[in-house]
C-alpha cells in the first residue's frame, strides 16, 4: 500500500561507498514513497547522520540545514589529490616533518572564520554550471571562497602520517577543504583519507538507523514534537477555518506553532514580522 500521506524525518548512519542519493532511493522503495528529501549531502566516501525528510517534511529542509556539523575524519599527510580524498587522482606526493605540538599549534590556528576555498570537484554552481562539470571537462575555473566558521578542532590521534580529527562547523563548511588547508599551514600537502558526521544540528549519530535497522523495520520517524521547539493550539471550529484556510494569525511568538484540529495536525506555522504564516499545510 502506497504512503503518500506519510510525513515525518529520519535519522540514517548512511554507510561508506553510497551516494546520499541512493540512500534516499532506498527510502523511497522501503517507505513506500517518492517524496523523501535529504539535508547536507555526504560524498560516497562518507559515513554518518543522514537526516532525510518525509513528505510534506520537506518543507522543513531549509530550516534544518542551516544547523551546524560535527565530524570525526582522518587525513593523510604528504599526499594531494584532484578532489582532496583519497578516492581522486593523486597530484602530488612529497616529505613532511611534523610533531605533536606543531599539528596541535596549527588546528587552533583555525579556531574562528576564515575563507574557505571552495573544492573543484562540487555542486556548486558557477555561471549556471557544477563545479565538478568544468574539473571532468579540465576547463580552468576560479574557484569561490565562502567565509565559514570552525568553532572547534581537536586532535584524536597521530599515527604512520595519517591525522585524525574531530571537529565543529558551520553550514557550508567542505571538510576536503579544511583538510587541504591544514595540510599548507603545516608545510605539506594533506588529503582526506575518511570522514564520519557525527552530528547535525540537535541529530546524533547514536539516534541514527542503519540500512539493515530500515529492512528489518527496527526505527522510528520522529515527528515535528520531537525536533522542532514549537507551541501545539488545539483549534476551535472557527480558527479551524481560517488555518485551513492559510490565513497569517495575529499572534506574536518566536516559536514554531503547530495547530491541531480533532488530534489532527492542520499546518505549522512560522513567525512573520509580529505575526505568523503557515509553512506547512497538512491535509
Amino acid at each position: 500500500m502506497a504512503k503518500e500521506d506519510l510525513n515525518g524525518l529520519i535519522i540514517i548512519n548512511k554507510p561508506t561507498n553510497m551516494t546520499s542519493r541512493d540512500v534516499v532511493n532506498i527510502l523511497c522503495k522501503k517507505l513506500q514513497t517518492k517524496s523523501i528529501g535529504h539535508i547536507g549531502t555526504l560524498d560516497p566516501i562518507a559515513t554518518g547522520v543522514l537526516v532525510c525528510l518525509i513528505g510534506k517534511y520537506t518543507k522543513l529542509t531549509n530550516i534544518l540545514m542551516n544547523h551546524d556539523k560535527e565530524y570525526i575524519a582522518s587525513f593523510k599527510l604528504g599526499l594531494l589529490t584532484d578532489t582532496l580524498d583519497i578516492t581522486g587522482k593523486i597530484l602530488k606526493e612529497d616529505s613532511y616533518n611534523i610533531n605533536k605540538e606543531k599539528v596541535e599549534r596549527v588546528l587552533n590556528s583555525f579556531i574562528g572564520s576564515y575563507n574557505q576555498e571552495v573544492p573543484i570537484y562540487s555542486a556548486v554552481k558557477i555561471n549556471g554550471k557544477k563545479l565538478y562539470e568544468y574539473a571532468r571537462q579540465n576547463e580552468q575555473i576560479d574557484l569561490p571562497k565562502r567565509e565559514v566558521i570552525i568553532y572547534s578542532l581537536d586532535l584524536l590521534s597521530i599515527e604512520d602520517g595519517i591525522i585524525t580529527i574531530k571537529t565543529k562547523v558551520s553550514k557550508g563548511t567542505y571538510i576536503r577543504s579544511l583538510i587541504r588547508d591544514i595540510g599548507i599551514k603545516l608545510e605539506t600537502n594533506a588529503t582526506m583519507t575518511s570522514l564520519k558526521r557525527t552530528k547535525l544540528g540537535n541529530f546524533n549519530l547514536e539516534d541514527a538507523y542503519s540500512l539493515e535497522d530500515i529492512d528489518n523495520n527496527n526505527y522510528k520517524i520522529l515527528l515535528l514534537e520531537d525536533f522542532l521547539d514549537l507551541e501545539i493550539i488545539n483549534l476551535n471550529d472557527n480558527d479551524y477555518f481560517k488555518v485551513k484556510n492559510g490565513q497569517i494569525l495575529d499572534i506574536n511568538t518566536n516559536k514554531y506553532i503547530l495547530f491541531k484540529y480533532q488530534n489532527n495536525n492542520v499546518a505549522l506555522y512560522q513567525k512573520y514580522q509580529n505575526k505568523v504564516k503557515p509553512l506547512i499545510m497538512f491535509k
